[in-house]
């Protein structure tokens, strides 16, 4: 059986997904575990849902450094001190320095509510709904110091149907999110997902495009 691999994940919210990956882990799904919870924000309702998991928290308010650099040099030193070997972000709202990015290049995961390169940054469900797509759906990625444009992983893909709002394109999509995300997670932890050449590559094949999961 492969090592139990440690991740920290980065939460802004809810951690929603933080949580499917803990879960995920705990009942033996991927060979992963998280061993830390960091927030950027006291009230995340994220951090009391990795307490009642078990999971270590802290909070690194950006208020209490000079500039983004510094706290992107105190978020890495905090990330480096819990062991990680991969950084998962999981409804982390803040945009990450260069320096912090190119500590964890190749172990920084995101996932996104969109089919990237459609929709990158905030509001996917509202602008999806604006431009009349007939799919939506959501994206692990690798992250690069460009904002949603680090080499794709995973994707699933749901369709719109008559009648969908923001709230409920967001429920489907995060479903799929809560599958895909510890999916990817669980990859790289066995040794199958790595990020090189500017590609993320599965078993030893480089992903041209990504996997493709989805109900559509």
């Amino acid at each position: 059986m492969p090592d139990v691999m440690p991740l920290a994940v980065l939460i802004s919210g809810r951690g929603s997904n933080m949580a499917a990956i803990a879960r995920a882990g705990l009942d033996g799904t991927i060979h992963a575990r998280v061993v830390s919870v960091v927030s950027d924000r006291n009230e995340a309702a994220g951090l009391a849902l990795a307490d009642d998991l078990g999971i270590a928290t802290s909070v690194l308010s950006p208020g209490a450094f000079a500039d983004r650099r510094d706290y992107g040099a105190a978020l890495a030193d905090a990330v480096e001190s819990t062991g990680a070997r991969l950084v998962a972000l999981a409804g982390f709202m803040r945009i990450l320095d260069a320096c912090f990015v190119r500590a964890f290049e190749g172990r920084l995961l995101n996932i996104h509510p969109s089919l990237l390169p459609r929709f990158p940054g905030l509001h996917t469900h509202r602008r999806v709904l604006q431009a009349g797509d007939a799919e939506h759906g959501c994206t692990v990625h690798f992250v690069t110091e460009e904002l949603d444009a680090g080499p794709r992983v995973v994707q699933a893909r749901i369709g719109v149907r008559p009648g969908d709002d923001e709230s409920s394109l967001s429920a489907r999509v995060q479903r799929w999110e809560h599958r895909i995300y510890p999916e990817a997670v669980g990859w790289f932890a066995d040794g199958r997902l790595e990020c090189r050449e500017g590609y993320a590559w599965l078993d030893g094949r480089r992903l041209d495009a990504p996997v493709q999961r989805g109900d559509t």
